[in-house]
């Protein structure tokens, strides 16, 4: 099974319906609230690149935020990351 981490806010329906569809595929996946938490929020920026939430990532490797794993689920890609 993947290791998937995300990096999420409370209140981001991005965050929702990135997790929504990890749910659909019944992946676990470690959740960091990055919700007045200056470190968590400056580490995800380090790793990702970008500032906005969610950020995705699949045994390491960065698959970008919400409308990045619906697309990679649209064409296939998703399902063999996820094991």
């Amino acid at each position: 099974m993947a290791k998937i981490e995300i990096y999420t806010k409370a209140t981001c329906p991005y965050c929702h319906r990135a997790k929504a569809l990890l749910n659909s595929k019944g992946a676990s996946f470690d959740e960091i609230a990055i919700d007045g938490d200056a470190d968590q929020r400056e580490k995800m920026i380090a790793r990702s690149g970008r500032s906005t939430v969610p950020q995705i990532f699949i045994d390491g490797q960065h698959v970008g935020g919400c409308d990045d794993l619906h697309a990679l689920d649209a064409r296939g890609g998703l399902d063999p990351m996820l094991g």
